[in-house]
């Protein structure tokens, strides 16, 4: 596939036909100049770039912000490629439950691989976590949970996932309880590095 972005070459012109930014985008080239000029188009322009890009009439209820987006997508998806396709299939079994139940879970996050490193600041300081076969590495000493690092870092009761970003925050309404458990306590053989 022949890829241009930013390349002057593939600058598109100002005079030309304003479905030239559609056919840049069927011939694999996105740059900048052309993802911009879509800023420029009026409503009438964009459902036309529409029709060109998604083969299909653009939904009458789209904001013009909206399909300047859209539009601006599936340019870079026509000429970079789409989602791969394990996250296609996710989202088509997701959106089968939403149909059937109203609801829709998201899958449950991937493990933590050895080897990955976490890092968070807090305070104006930057904390960097290892994370090990048999738990955490922070400081040289190894740890069970990331909730005992979060707890020593911070002085409080933290949920070790949240305070490293790997879960969303959700509302407060239950507090962490404060009572400590073997996780706070280093492991035996804390000479890892980290």
């Amino acid at each position: 596939m022949s890829l241009a972005i930013h390349g002057a070459s593939a600058r598109q012109k100002s005079d030309e036909p304003l479905s030239s930014i559609g056919q840049a985008a069927n011939r694999h080239v996105v740059n900048e100049e052309a993802l911009s000029r879509l800023l420029t188009l009026d409503i009438g322009e964009l459902r036309q770039q529409w029709r060109g890009l998604y083969k299909t009439q653009a939904p009458r209820h789209f904001s013009r912000g909206l399909l300047v987006r859209a539009v601006a997508y599936r340019m870079q998806e026509v000429a970079l490629g789409g989602l791969r396709p394990e996250p296609q299939r996710q989202l088509r079994r997701i959106a089968q439950q939403f149909k059937k139940t109203g609801d829709a879970t998201m899958p449950a996050r991937a493990e933590l691989k050895p080897g990955t490193r976490l890092m968070r600041e807090w305070q104006g300081r930057t904390y960097d976590v290892l994370v090990v076969d048999d738990g955490f590495s922070w400081q040289g000493t190894r740890y069970r949970s990331l909730s005992a690092i979060a707890r020593k870092i911070t002085g409080t009761p933290w949920s070790g996932p949240l305070f490293f970003g790997l879960k969303p925050n959700r509302a407060a309404t239950r507090r962490p309880s404060p009572v400590p458990d073997r996780a706070d306590e280093p492991m035996a053989g804390s000479d890892a590095a980290g």
